[in-house]
């Protein structure tokens, strides 16, 4: 589920935002999103459970980055 979840996030970050999205293979229930190598959003201990931040959490946080 979290690799759907990140699929879909990425391709939203790149409709909306017009972002170069590069997606990492990491640890089970780890999600994580970087801007310019700075983490803006990060799921900790609630991913390995699967609850991720929302689509709308994670670009609203990159947007903040890219405009501040």
């Amino acid at each position: 589920m979290s690799g759907l979840h990140a699929v879909r996030v990425a391709a939203r970050l790149r409709r909306e935002l017009g972002a170069e999205v590069e997606m990492v293979r990491a640890r089970y229930g780890e999600f994580k999103v970087l801007v310019d190598g700075e983490t803006v959003v990060d799921g900790g201990a609630l991913a390995v459970l699967g609850v991720l931040p929302s689509g709308r959490t994670v670009l609203d946080a990159v947007r903040a980055k890219l405009s501040g």
